[in-house]
């Protein structure tokens, strides 16, 4: 190689390898449209749309979410779902989520937490994330303080 073959092939290298970061992780923004569908003391299903914000500067596309939602420690339900999600580059999207509740330890446990202002509401579980086709599995374990009403 050429000493001006051998620089360039250096530069470009540094370039592309700089440009390499580690994705930043997506913000919470707020959940909004919560309603329950199906209510029942055995079962009923919490639906919801959980408002992020994408700051890397590319787009992905979220395939599949397996999560356990608890509610100040106490088990609320899971949510698992085959999704098709388009998450844009540098802006804020929409996920659509439906809950399986517990119902039985939501009403032994549940009650004194329903009647907090504040909750922290935790995810745990999978969610599989990916850009052209290409999907990979990433574990979630997502903690927030959330201000909440009944009245």
């Amino acid at each position: 190689m050429k000493p001006s073959y051998l620089l360039l092939f250096f530069f470009s290298t540094f370039i592309f390898l700089s440009s390499c970061r580690a994705p930043k992780d997506l913000e919470f923004r707020e959940y909004n449209s919560v309603s329950l569908d199906k209510m029942s003391f055995s079962s009923s299903t919490l639906k919801m749309n959980l408002v992020y914000y994408n700051p890397n500067n590319f787009g992905l596309e979220l395939k599949r979410t397996e999560l356990d939602i608890y509610v100040d420690s106490t088990y609320l339900g899971h949510s698992s779902q085959e999704l098709q999600v388009a998450i844009p580059r540098r802006d804020v999207f929409t996920i659509p989520l439906m809950v399986e509740l517990d119902m039985k330890n939501l009403l032994k446990n549940g009650l004194t937490t329903l009647l907090n202002k504040e909750v922290m509401v935790r995810a745990v579980g999978n969610v599989k994330i990916g850009k052209a086709g290409v999907y990979k599995n990433i574990k979630v374990d997502y903690s927030s303080k959330q201000q909440f009403s009944l009245f």
